[in-house]
C-alpha cells in the first residue's frame, strides 16, 4: 500500500481508477484510505480564528462528478469510493447477499421515494418516508446504511447551505439517489453470476491489501 502522497484531487481520482476500491476514512487497514495516501496539507486542519478547513473533504463532490465513481457506506458501514470498472461487480455481488427489499418494507418505500424524486439529500428523503418523530434519525440512518451496503443506494453529489454571503459552509449534505438512475441499468449487471463476481473482487483485494487475512477480505466482501 506504500506510495508515494497525493497533493491534488485529480491525482487522488487517478489513485481510485488504479486500485478500484478506497475508503475515505481510515478504517483500521493501514494505507487503504483516502485519509492516508493524501499529504499532510490534505488533511483536516483546525484555523486560529476558528472553522477549519479539509481539502479531502472538500474534494469528494469534485471526485464523484469528474472520475463517475460510486461512494456511499460500502466497507463495514463506512464510506467509500469505489470505481466504475468495479461498480458493476460490487453491485451484482452486494445484492446477491442483500437481497431487494421485501414487498411494504420501510426499504423498498425509501427506493420508491428515490425513483419517484431521482435525488434528494438525506433530510429531505427522511421527512417524505415519514421518519419525523423524535429519534428517527437514527433508524432512518440504519435503513440507508443497509441499502447502501446493498449497492441500492449511492451519493451522487454534496449539497452544501451558504451564509448570507452566498459562501458555502458546513459539512455538506449528502445527494442520494440510485445507481441505475445514475449510472444507467447496465452498469449495475457485469454478465457474470454474483459468485462470479465475488471472487473477482476477492481476488482483487488480495491484490491491493496483501497483508490482510483472508477471513478479514471475506469479511470485507460482505
Amino acid at each position: 500500500m506504500e506510495k508515494e502522497l497525493i497533493h491534488s484531487c485529480p491525482e487522488l481520482i487517478d489513485y481510485i481508477n488504479e486500485i478500484g476500491f478506497l475508503p475515505l476514512l481510515n478504517m483500521g487497514i493501514s494505507g487503504w484510505s483516502a485519509e492516508e495516501v493524501v499529504d499532510e496539507d490534505c488533511q483536516y486542519n483546525s484555523l486560529p480564528e476558528g472553522g477549519w478547513e479539509w481539502p479531502l473533504w472538500e474534494w469528494k463532490g469534485s471526485i464523484l462528478q469528474e472520475s463517475g465513481c460510486a461512494y456511499g457506506k460500502f466497507f463495514k458501514g463506512k464510506a467509500a469510493f469505489i470505481s466504475r470498472e468495479w461498480w458493476p461487480d460490487f453491485c451484482n455481488y452486494r445484492r446477491s447477499i442483500y437481497p431487494y427489499p421485501e414487498e411494504g418494507s420501510i426499504e423498498e418505500a425509501i427506493l420508491d421515494v428515490l425513483r419517484i424524486e431521482g435525488s434528494l439529500i438525506t433530510r429531505k428523503l427522511r421527512h417524505l418516508c415519514g421518519f419525523t418523530g423524535p429519534k428517527m434519525r437514527s433508524r432512518f440512518d440504519a435503513y440507508i446504511s443497509r441499502l447502501q451496503m446493498g449497492g441500492y443506494i449511492v451519493t451522487e453529489d454534496f449539497v452544501y447551505p451558504h451564509d448570507r454571503h452566498g459562501r458555502e459552509y458546513g459539512w455538506g449534505w449528502s445527494l442520494l439517489t440510485t445507481p441505475e438512475r445514475l449510472f444507467g441499468k447496465d452498469a449495475c449487471h457485469p454478465g457474470r453470476t454474483p459468485k462470479e463476481s465475488g471472487e473477482k473482487i476477492l481476488e482483487h483485494l488480495r491484490k491491493i491489501l496483501p497483508e490482510i487475512s483472508e477471513k478479514m477480505l471475506i469479511t470485507l466482501l460482505g
